[in-house]
């Protein structure tokens, strides 16, 4: 069986395969996606200058949220992210799903990111 503190090292592992393929630019950022078991987090950011761009979670005030955990809250923070990048004059960007599967919220939140103006 694998425990809680092996998953986290695995998809670690599995996400540094992914970074070292993976970098974002100025004019083309990497959007990190990070998935805790209460939150959800997504952040661009421009790796050859090493800065944070725009970033969006569900502890964001301007979102109203009756859970945090759940797909609908990754939608939300999906759209929310794409409206501060496209406000930053931002619309190509680099996926980065953090080593996670391509599947729940973190779908939830690329999805809803597509839909509102950013194009990966």
């Amino acid at each position: 069986m694998i425990t809680k503190a092996d998953k986290n090292a695995v998809r670690k592992k599995r996400h540094g395969r992914v970074r070292a393929k993976l970098s974002g630019t100025e004019a083309r950022p990497r959007l990190n996606v990070f998935r805790s078991n209460q939150h959800i987090y997504a952040q661009l950011i421009d790796d050859v200058n090493g800065v944070t761009v725009a970033s969006a979670s569900t502890l964001d005030k301007e979102l109203t949220l009756e859970s945090t955990t759940n797909v609908d809250a990754a939608q939300k923070v999906g759209e929310l992210i794409a409206k501060r990048a496209v406000e930053k004059g931002l619309q190509s960007v680099v996926f980065d799903r953090g080593g996670y599967l391509y599947h729940g919220r973190v779908k939830a939140l690329a999805e809803a990111a597509r839909e509102n103006g950013l194009q990966f």
